[in-house]
């Protein structure tokens, strides 16, 4: 009884760790979004985009496997419109942005 118990606490205390590193990088996402693409583009779960022609973020998954998105990020986002400033991410900011967007998506 006493090695369940204690095997329970391990496994609850990884994924408790888990969470929190995903959490972590979540944040840092939503930093990296206020910060360079709050001006155009809605990123919370509510509300419209400053630029109506902006994609909400909660809604990139109805046009793009949000992972699929990494490597647009890694090469550098370009878009036919010149209001968009070209981004090019580093990997850490990548998975921070990544696990931002799947937070939110609706």
């Amino acid at each position: 009884m006493m090695r369940r118990l204690a095997l329970l606490c391990l496994v609850l205390a990884c994924a408790s760790a888990t969470a929190l590193a995903q959490s972590g990088r979540a944040q840092r996402g939503l930093t990296f979004a206020q910060t360079n693409c709050s001006q155009c583009h809605a990123i919370g779960r509510f509300g419209d985009s400053p630029i109506p022609e902006a994609p909400p973020f909660r809604t990139l998954h109805t046009r793009y496997p949000i992972e699929d998105l990494a490597e647009a990020f890694a090469e550098g986002i370009t878009t036919g419109h010149p209001s968009m400033p070209q981004f090019q991410l580093d990997p850490a900011q990548i998975n921070d942005l990544i696990a931002y967007l799947n937070s939110i998506q609706g």
